[in-house]
């Protein structure tokens, strides 16, 4: 069976740079796109930076239906190891899932990560409306998606238009699972929130300043982007106090 073909501009990207190495990981079903501005930011800035493409995103709902939370972190796994190969030290930076990603990595790896940047990430879905479709019987392939929330006129995410059903039983899982492992995250950290998002609710920020085991947390709060922060208003903040950020660590 051939392979699909992955959209243009969901492609993942590697720049390399010194040896500082930054992962920047995308959101639920979203793309690379997202993430390409930041990504080239930091490497203008000097760092070697990897944007993988998370399973089964950027090509179709039916690609992504075939994947789950498990292939989610082997994709984001697989990066972190190229990078760590290439590279002395790795940060991590994700927007939405790719928050959660970042978070679970942290979580996962302790120490070894020199610093997380969660935007606009995920711990906790208090969402009725998504949980009353995650098990219920008789629910058709796909939902109306969730992209594009941004507040800067004419600008597009490259996300799918429809997100699989399936899926949502998935982010439950991994924002469940990323939420118990938030005290065993102990690198420095800067969590970055928008302070109106109608995707992930901004006490997501909150809840995981209360519950890490950072002993160095730093807040920035957004005031004129939505959730796909990244492509919206203030992109150019994030990139600087991302690079601020990280010079503050690794010089």
């Amino acid at each position: 069976m051939a392979s699909e073909a992955i959209l243009p501009g969901a492609e993942p990207f590697l720049f390399e740079g010194n040896d500082t190495g930054v992962l920047v990981i995308h959101g639920f079903t979203g793309s690379t796109q997202s993430m390409r501005p930041l990504g080239e930011a930091l490497n203008r800035a000097g760092y070697t930076v990897s944007g993988p493409r998370l399973a089964g995103h950027g090509i179709s709902p039916e690609a992504m239906a075939r994947t789950g939370a498990r292939d989610w972190v082997a994709s984001v796994e697989a990066a972190y190891a190229d990078l760590r190969a290439r590279t002395a030290r790795v940060f991590v930076t994700g927007l939405s899932m790719g928050g959660t990603l970042t978070l679970y990595m942290a979580g996962m790896h302790g120490a070894e990560i020199a610093g997380a940047i969660p935007i606009n990430g995920l711990v906790r879905l208090d969402s009725p409306d998504m949980a009353a479709i995650t098990f219920a019987a008789g629910m058709p392939a796909t939902v109306p998606g969730i992209g594009s929330d941004i507040k800067k006129p004419d600008v597009r995410e490259l996300a799918y238009a429809e997100v699989p059903v399936p899926c949502f039983a998935e982010i439950h899982a991994l924002s469940s699972v990323t939420h118990a492992l938030l005290p065993r995250a102990v690198c420095p950290m800067l969590i970055v929130t928008s302070r109106e998002d109608h995707v992930v609710p901004p006490e997501n920020g909150d809840f995981m300043a209360a519950r890490l085991g950072s002993s160095r947390i730093e807040r920035l709060a957004l005031e004129n982007s939505f959730h796909v922060a990244t492509i919206d208003n203030d992109a150019d903040l994030i990139a600087d106090q991302s690079i601020r950020f990280i010079k503050s660590i690794a010089g």
